[in-house]
This record gives structure tokens, sequence and C-alpha cells, in this order.
């Protein structure tokens, strides 16, 4: 088994590992070294990934538990409320679950963050593992310790910080990932690079064929570039006080983008629109070139995300920002770029801006 680990500090103790791996073969003995004793594990995953992995998940979970319990919920973000979360508490509480046992999610971003959620308030607190199953979720939601969920058509508006006890990365389980969501993962494995790392982002776009092919090489270098960028923003800042809103590049305009569409869009499709309008809108302050903007739009069209959005209300869309969770009362930050590789928080960028970078996004006929 060929396995990177990737260690995660906070305040400059070691909290986790994240283990980049081929297959699962190592998780009975990680979770044995890190969790010695637990007699309960309660898999949390979701209608799909259930019917893919389950088994093959909670037999290598057997061997280090007594007991391991099932919570499955539909897939899809229609599920990420309160709702399902009232009935994980009600689960655990009738499988006897305590803070000795421990929670595992197996699923994609939703899965993870509605698991996240239910282990950091079911007693107020107990351990959790992450499993994630999309790339989304194993260069992005996995990692850094956000959970939460949607609250009406308000995303991740209820949540909180709750570090994982182990992240382990099966690169082969997104070989069974259909292309719309490999591509989704793979616009915020670009918003990585556009923010921190323009060796990366070049390295993505240079490489691009073996990446959309999965080959496990450039699969692996992707996600370990990716996660190590990741590692460098959220241990200067865990919490989102500073820094770490860099991560949201792409997001302001992306959440808004989701909810206007219902979330018939996917998430990485609209990170990748709202990275193009924020790009745009950095390109019409004179931060970027021409060139650079254009190179930006168009070099999302090889990953098969979209670049452009049909005839939309603009006034609605811009409506979503500002209940957006990054408007903290002293204005709504907004991440732009200084050039490729370089992002920036800015609290000036107006509405006019906005509508004028998502009128940009508008399809017109040539």
């Amino acid at each position: 088994m060929d396995t990177d680990r990737i260690e995660i500090k906070l305040n400059n103790k070691k909290c986790y590992d994240i283990l980049i791996s081929d297959d699962f073969s190592g998780l009975e003995s990680e979770l044995g070294a890190i969790l010695p004793g637990r007699k309960r594990a309660c898999l949390f995953t979701d209608s799909n990934v259930r019917d893919i992995y389950g088994n093959e998940v909670r037999d290598i979970l057997l061997k280090v538990f007594e007991e391991v319990h099932i919570f499955s919920c539909e897939a899809g973000e229609n599920s990420k409320n309160l709702d399902t979360i009232k009935d994980a508490y009600i689960f655990l509480i009738e499988n006897k679950f305590n803070r000795q046992d421990v929670i595992i999610a197996l699923g994609g971003g939703v899965c993870g963050d509605m698991a996240g959620f239910t282990a950091a308030t079911y007693l107020r607190g107990i351990d959790f593992v992450q499993l994630p199953t999309t790339l989304l979720s194993q260069v992005d939601s996995s990692i850094g310790g956000k959970t939460g969920v949607d609250l009406n058509e308000y995303k991740n508006m209820v949540g909180a910080f709750y570090m994982p006890k182990l992240v382990y990365i099966n690169i082969s389980v997104l070989n069974t990932l259909p292309d719309r969501d490999y591509s989704s993962g793979i616009a915020e494995v670009l918003k990585s690079g556009l923010i921190k790392s323009a060796w990366f982002y070049e390295w993505m776009i240079g490489n691009f064929g073996e990446i959309m092919a999965r080959e496990p090489e450039y699969v692996r270098g992707m996600i370990s570039n990716s996660l190590n960028i990741k590692k460098s923003v959220i241990e200067k800042d865990p919490f989102e006080q500073g820094e770490r809103a860099l991560l949201n590049f792409g997001h302001t305009l992306g959440h808004a983008l989701e909810k206007y569409y219902d979330f018939s869009m996917s998430h990485g499709e609209c990170v990748a629109l709202g990275c193009i309008a924020a790009s745009f809108i950095s390109f019409k302050r004179g931060l970027l070139s021409t060139e650079e903007y254009y190179e930006i739009r168009d070099m999302f069209v090889p990953f098969s995300l979209p670049i452009s959005i049909e005839d939309a209300d603009v006034s609605k869309i811009l409506s979503y920002t500002r209940s957006d969770k990054k408007n903290d009362g002293q204005g709504l930050k907004f991440i732009l770029l200084k050039k490729t590789g370089k992002a920036f928080v800015d609290r000036t960028v107006t509405e006019d801006e906005m509508r004028s970078a998502i009128e940009e996004l508008i399809y017109k006929e040539e």
C-alpha cells in the first residue's frame, strides 16, 4: 500500500493526520492506533455511497469495534438540514452511543458536514473520522474542521468548527464518481492554485489530460498539492479570523448561484463561475491583465466546468449575497486576485461590481 501522510497542526500541536492511500487496506491499523478500546462506531453515510462502499467499510470497522451501526440518509443537498441531524441524534441515543464512541463519515461533503456537526453537538462532542468519497470532499470539505447544515435556503448557516481524529482518503473510490462530480471537485483544486500557487495552477493546466483521465499518479499529485495549500492556510487561521477567508475565493457569488438555481448546479460548477466573476472584478480594477482574466476564464473549459450561464435574474442572485455568512457587519468579505497565485480580502466590492460580473457570465450569442 502506497500512502502519503499530511500532518495538520492546531496551535502548533499535532491535531490529526490526513492519509492519501490507494485503497482502504490501511484503515484498520490507523483506527486501532488512534481509537484504542472504543466499542461502538456509527458509520454515517448516504444512500448512494452505502450501496457501493458500505459493506466493505463496515467489515473493516468490525475488526476494530465490537459494534458497528449504520446511519444512512438520502443522498443530496436536500438532506443537509436539522431534520436529518435530529434523526441522527435519535439513532445514536437508541443505540446507546456515549462519549467513548465514534462517528465515521463515509461520503461526500454533505455527509461529512452533517456527520461532523452531529459529532460536535451530540453529548457536547464525540470523536469522528472522515472517509471522503468525492474529490470535492477529499480536497476541501473534509479538511479543516468546518461542519454544518443548511437552514431553509441559507447554506451552511448552522454549524461548528470541530476537528476530526483522522481523514483517510482512498483515491480509488474516485473511479466510481460520476464525471460531473469529479469536475466539481477540480473547481476547488483550481481555486487553491489561483489563491496561493501559480506553479500548481500551471501544473493543473499542463496535465489536464491525465487528470481528466483519472490517472492515479496525477490524481494523487493533484490531491496532495491541493491539501498542502489548504494546510498552509488553515494552520495559520484555523477558525477563519483572517487568512482562511482566502479559501472562499469564488464562493460569494458561487453560493448565490447555487441558491438561485436551487442546487441543480453542483457546488464546484458554481464555484468555477464565482471564480470567473471574482477574476472579472479583479480585471476591471486593473489588477489582472486582459490576457490573465481570459486565461483564468477559459481554463475551466478543459476540466468540463461552465464559464457562462443562461439569461438570469441578476437582482435575485445579488439578493442572496446579502444573507451570506461572510457578511459580518463590517461589509461583505470578497476575495480578489492581485495576480494568479496571490489573493487578498477586500471589503469594498460594490453591488454594481457584482452585477457587472454576473452580467459578464450570462451567455451572449456572437
